[in-house]
């Protein structure tokens, strides 16, 4: 009976000692051991999202400010080092009001886009302040911001740490700097552990694809081996006008899930549970709202508050049941067909381009559209390779887990053979080809948090895989008729190497003089010529 006691006391005590080291885990905490889910598991890929996240930052401001966005990107490696770099970034944007510097950069999860049902192309809140973080937990140095809002006030200099036990700003330095001589803009600077290499998924290869794919950009580029002012990339602007303005939506009722619908019924100012439906989702009018009501058996005229767990379950479930239109489109920006055309013109030489846009269509009651550019052609790209596949979400290109992208997916499942390219079983077709894929989402289904790839929605799929179909029937009559020209350019050498001893022979039987003769063939090959431009 004692050591029962003696037993029990131990696993008393055991269970207090637990109980004392239980504690809460900030967001910053979690991504400072799990970095890899941000994308920055090795110091090359670590280099180029701490990149993508401030030029991302940088694009979507300028858009929203109604800028024509002049983006600079300096990489320098730090003097005695060949494994730390300082990224700057600078743009022409807005700025940043100076009491909210410390928050848009030193926590995670803080940001304007999250709660708001349109394009963009940061969504979480977590890209930029992780690259600081990453640096931070690298090499120890602090983020370094420089703003000004406007000409008519000083520019404000920050140095910027991260608390991650508390996902809270230390401000380590905050002052008014003159020497920042701009009329409004942003430069942020980072120092982090990376490794810069050329060629695919790499830094040069992200800011190519941003050019393509957001022709209103001018885009500075200053690599680490740039010595001189003429060694940096310019990629100018093919147009001045900005993309289409995306508005804001309500969330669609198709797309929305009971805990969700809970939440959603807390925060509302509506009353009554028919005036709820109406404010909180778009496309419910006081009709489809009573007609959800009459599926679920609850009274529409009911008190909100006073809806009870089996009520909340039987009008989600009615959600789905009724008849709702689809959502509206104007939350999406597409880049357009003919400022596609014009990026992979701009800055990929081919023989042949086709793009096409999909009308827009809805998964889970988001609003999503397909667009799709090819390059075919031109002696920059092999033969037999596989062809080159850029795929974009909301602008940014995404360069890893190409093979976990529903981008991929689409583009492996398409039958390019129909479209004369040869194409080994489960795999990207080969042929000298790029295909630009764009995937303009309210709300882009990442498969993590890295942003890198998108979820496998048969919906996604199916419209890539119809846009594909379209511009392949185009490249194919291309190639057609490249076939058709190559096989007549040939028959004609044929012509034209028998053309001088024509010439003989008529010479010989009609006893023409020399004039004559060269007379006779240059009449034949103006004959031919004209043949050819029929």
């Amino acid at each position: 009976m004692a050591s029962k006691r003696r037993t029990t006391a131990r696993r008393g005590e055991s269970a207090q000692q637990m109980a004392e080291r239980q504690r809460e885990i900030s967001v910053s905490e979690f991504f400072t051991k799990n970095r890899h889910l941000l994308g920055f598991d090795n110091p090359k890929k670590a280099l180029l999202t701490a990149v993508k996240e401030a030029v991302d930052n940088a694009l979507d401001a300028c858009e929203e400010a109604g800028i024509a966005p002049d983006v600079e990107v300096t990489l320098k490696a730090v003097k005695g080092t060949d494994d730390r770099f300082t990224v700057t970034v600078r743009d022409n944007g807005p700025g940043i009001v100076a009491r909210q510097v410390p928050h848009v950069f030193g926590r995670l999860l803080y940001g304007s886009k999250f709660h708001r049902l349109r394009q963009s192309r940061g969504q979480q809140g977590i890209g930029i302040s992780a690259a600081g973080m990453y640096g931070q937990l690298t090499t120890g140095k602090p983020i370094r911001v420089w703003t000004r809002t406007s000409r008519r006030k000083p520019p404000d200099y920050f140095e910027l740490r991260i608390d991650t036990k508390r996902n809270r700003p230390e401000v380590l330095h905050h002052k008014q700097h003159e020497e920042f001589d701009v009329a409004h803009g942003t430069q942020l600077e980072i120092t982090l552990e990376g490794r810069y290499q050329r060629g695919r998924q790499s830094v040069d290869d992200f800011l190519l694809q941003c050019a393509v794919a957001n022709p209103h950009l001018r885009l500075v580029y200053d690599p680490p081996d740039a010595a001189t002012e003429e060694q940096k990339i310019v990629y100018e602007r093919a147009t001045t006008e900005l993309p289409i303005e995306a508005k804001e939506i309500a969330p669609h009722p198709y797309g929305v899930e009971l805990g969700m619908l809970l939440e959603m019924m807390k925060a509302s100012a509506a009353q009554r549970v028919s005036s709820f439906l109406q404010a909180e989702f778009s496309r419910v009018s006081k009709r489809v709202a009573d007609e959800i009501c009459r599926l679920a058996e609850v009274d529409p005229k009911a008190k909100l508050r006073s809806v009870k767990a089996a009520e909340l379950e039987r009008l989600h479930r009615a959600l789905s049941k009724v008849k709702v239109m689809a959502p509206p489109t104007d939350c999406l920006s597409p880049i357009g067909e003919e400022l596609i055309l014009d990026g992979l013109q701009k800055e990929v030489e081919a023989d042949f381009y086709a793009a096409k846009t999909r009308a827009p269509t809805v998964y889970r009651g988001n609003p999503f559209q397909i667009e799709v550019g090819v390059a075919y052609g031109g002696e920059s790209m092999g033969a037999e390779d596989p062809v080159r596949l850029m795929r974009f979400a909301n602008r940014v290109p995404l360069l890893y887990q190409q093979s976990a992208c529903a981008v991929f997916k689409a583009a492996v499942g398409t039958d390019w053979r129909k479209y004369q390219l040869t194409q080994p079983r489960g795999a990207l077709p080969l042929g000298p080809m790029i295909v630009f894929i764009h995937v303009a989402s309210a709300w882009v289904p990442f498969t993590s948090e890295s942003k890198e790839a998108i979820a496998h929605y048969p919906e996604i799929i199916k419209e890539i895989k119809l846009a594909l179909q379209e511009c392949g029937r185009e490249m194919s009559h291309h190639i057609s008729r490249k076939k058709r020209q190559a096989v007549e350019a040939k028959k004609r050498s044929y012509i034209d190497s028998f053309i001088p001893h024509i010439g003989d022979a008529l010479r010989d039987i009609l006893a023409l003089s020399e004039k004559d003769r060269e007379k006779a063939v240059s009449n034949l090959r103006d004959v031919l010529e004209k043949s050819r431009k029929m």
